[in-house]
């Protein structure tokens, strides 16, 4: 019996998509079916390179069609491509797929960390990273990655160049400005700045901008909302209610300029003894995970209280480099893959179902 590319279609129909709820075949996944002698090759096209359940839906696609009367070997080449943010008349950054900020409200809660050490896990996998320092007062992405000296250049069509340190492109006021100076500036020129990172920064092709907000609810927040769209925005708070009620308000902020909201993450959280390993709970506010519960937004995870994340911040190496086999570091990794999950829940939201396959004449 011959096996044809609409048995391996329908076949695969099986399998859904546990973030999208969808099957496969419906999402446009599947690529290039080859079918010669009984072997059947195809490839799965996902929405991240960072997808969390990538090997769990190989071995579901490998079964399903091995399955089919005929079928001998199953080959499955696990591929990515970043969907696409909604694009608006006039784009500052054409290039880049998804743009997401990072916001906290309140300061001193360890957002410009969680940046970091997100850009670095989402780039492990394979994807292009960009990390955008939008606090113009306290610019620290260039101490925490380590080139705090550096000056970009200027391409010939007289944009900024990012600097490139460890697979992530990053511009940062920090990095146009002379050692010690500060910014003296008020709201209208703290918006044109925000304006100028995004606009006169040659970024490239990239599949996701993270953008460090400084804390608050003013024009930095403000004005990235409302300057590109985007494709949401993560709450970083601690277990702290002073923490938890302003990280309500940055909320509130971003639902009333209709902004989506992908997310809470938690930092500081279960704090792990290095000589025991045993987890304790040091700070006694509202945990990241009740407000998001409270916010009614999902919760992407908690990033333990090591205090060598700090360490390795001060040293100019984030510590899922510096330190990648410790508890901290899977954290990281794990939240990178929810909010890539995130990300690609409303890039896929609108997409209309694949029509049934008709074979060539």
């Amino acid at each position: 019996m011959s096996v044809t590319e609409a048995d391996v279609r329908q076949a695969l129909r099986a399998v859904q998509d546990p973030d999208l709820h969808r099957d496969i075949v419906t999402l446009g996944f599947i690529q290039d079916v080859h079918i010669e002698d009984g072997h059947v090759t195809f490839r799965v096209e996902l929405t991240t390179p960072a997808c969390p359940v990538k090997d769990q839906l190989q071995a579901e696609c490998e079964a399903a069609v091995a399955a089919i009367p005929g079928v001998v070997r199953v080959t499955v080449e696990m591929a990515a491509r970043v969907r696409a943010r909604v694009e608006q008349a006039e784009d500052l950054i054409p290039g880049v797929r998804q743009c997401i900020a990072i916001a906290s409200g309140k300061g001193g809660v360890g957002k410009s960390t969680v940046t970091v050490n997100l850009a670095i896990a989402l780039a492990l996998t394979g994807a292009r990273v960009g990390v955008m320092d939008a606090d113009v007062y306290g610019p620290s992405i260039p101490m925490m990655m380590g080139c705090p000296s550096l000056r970009p250049a200027t391409s010939a069509e007289g944009k900024i160049m990012p600097i490139e340190k460890d697979g992530i492109r990053m511009m940062s006021l920090g990095f146009l400005l002379e050692e010690g100076q500060a910014v003296l500036w008020r709201g209208p020129m703290v918006a044109g700045t925000v304006r100028q990172l995004l606009a006169d920064v040659d970024w490239g092709e990239l599949d996701y901008l993270l953008v460090d907000l400084p804390p608050g609810t003013g024009d930095a927040p403000m004005s990235l909302a409302q300057l590109v769209p985007l494709t949401g925005v993560v709450l970083v708070t601690t277990p702290h209610h002073v923490a938890a009620n302003i990280a309500g308000k940055s909320a509130a902020l971003f639902r009333r300029l209709n902004t989506p909201l992908l997310g809470v993450i938690e930092n500081m959280g279960l704090y792990v003894c290095p000589g025991c390993g045993e987890l304790s709970r040091i700070f006694a506010g509202l945990s990241g995970e009740d407000l998001a519960k409270q916010l009614k937004l999902p919760y992407l995870g908690s990033i333990p209280l090591d205090p060598r994340v700090g360490e390795a911040g001060d040293a100019g190496r984030p510590s899922l480099l510096r330190y990648p086999d410790t508890p901290q570091a899977e954290a990281f990794r794990t939240i990178a893959g929810a909010l890539a999950a995130q990300a690609s829940i409303l890039s896929v939201a609108e997409v209309p179902d694949v029509p049934e396959f008709m074979p060539s004449r």
